[in-house]
């Protein structure tokens, strides 16, 4: 028999086809593509909890809630530029633009921080209701507006004096707010009762407050201010529930995996990207202000129970703690992959 030997290029393809058997099916999916990863400072093996962007500096805020720090990360070079301390039990994080600051809940010692991004450190402390938790800005108003999750509050912040303005008592545990831009309202998840309550930024009153259809236990929301829809993440039910705003109506209900925490809405894409804790990444489609269709359950490492989304890059980070049950302390990259659009 005579052996022939393969040539140069054959071996590269035959090793390239090994290796691609041996990258994990999580690299891949419908909607994201594994494109790498940032590793940090902080332990290994400890929680993270909320992220945002500051599309100023082109930075990445990631909480770290276990050792009480907060990253900056520069998207551009994927390299982490500080680890800010003093930030203990650190939740929400939320980016002022215009003054390069950013609020922090910090659960630890039940406060908020405002941290200096030109110092690069915490410069003052605003005291809360027990659990400073999700927060948004009302950019027109000047206002951030944190969510007090055992304390059944919101605090409002004028960040232009950086002080406590009100505080709003609900009588129930409250989830995430979001601030809707082009209706300039706040919303916030009343999780205890399975409602959302309407806040008027203009004198921060609470103007109504509803039962959301077939949503239970409401924490999570992102919302999508030009069509006025609230993307809910339902933790009783184990569902994402689709709110119109404006009608108060539930136009759409999705399974999903549990654990689900953290919901950031691409406007550019039009997803909707759920982060459960059981180690998937659930994506959601708005074709038009009435139609929306689950793509997919992406899975990823469990404890995964929160994420950002980079509007500009439609890139998706995601911090892991573990990997395959190892301690890890970094955030996932995840670019977005293009799904044909719906059949008529």
């Amino acid at each position: 028999m005579i052996a022939i030997r393969p040539s140069r290029m054959m071996q590269v393809v035959i090793a390239w086809c090994a290796l691609m058997t041996l990258v994990p099916a999580a690299t891949f999916g419908q909607t994201l593509r594994k494109i790498g990863f940032i590793d940090v400072p902080g332990p290994k093996g400890q929680r993270f909890d909320y992220l945002t962007m500051d599309p100023e500096d082109h930075y990445l805020l990631s909480a770290h809630l276990g050792p009480g720090i907060l990253y900056v990360v520069d998207v551009r070079t994927n390299s982490v530029v500080r680890a800010i301390p003093g930030v203990p039990g650190i939740t929400g994080v939320e980016y002022i633009p215009g003054l390069r600051q950013i609020y922090t809940s910090d659960w630890g010692e039940e406060k908020i921080g405002i941290v200096d991004l030109k110092l690069m450190r915490v410069v003052k402390r605003l005291p809360t209701a027990d659990k400073p938790n999700g927060s948004t800005y009302a950019t027109e108003f000047r206002k951030v507006y944190v969510s007090n999750t055992n304390g059944k509050a919101v605090t409002v912040v004028n960040v232009d004096t950086a002080e406590v303005v009100k505080t709003l008592e609900f009588g129930s545990e409250t989830g995430m707010p979001q601030y809707d831009s082009v209706a300039h309202k706040v919303y916030v998840n009343l999780r205890s009762t399975d409602e959302v309550a309407v806040i008027d930024p203009n004198n921060d009153s609470i103007v109504e407050r509803y039962k959301v259809p077939g949503c239970q236990y409401n924490h999570g929301m992102a919302v999508d201010s030009e069509h006025h829809r609230a993307f809910l993440l339902c933790g009783g039910n184990r569902t994402l529930t689709v709110l119109a705003l404006d009608s108060r109506a539930a136009l759409a209900h999705f399974p999903l995996p549990q654990g689900a925490d953290v919901v950031k809405y691409d406007p550019g894409l039009g997803r909707a990207y759920a982060a459960c804790a059981s180690g998937f990444i659930s994506v959601i489609q708005e074709d038009d202000a009435m139609r929306f269709r689950k793509l997919e359950d992406f899975p990823v490492q469990k404890l995964v129970h929160s994420l950002a989304v980079d509007t500009d890059t439609h890139r998706v980070y995601a911090p892991e703690q573990q990997e395959d049950g190892l301690p890890v302390a970094r955030i996932m990259i995840y670019e977005a992959v293009l799904s044909p659009p719906a059949k008529e």
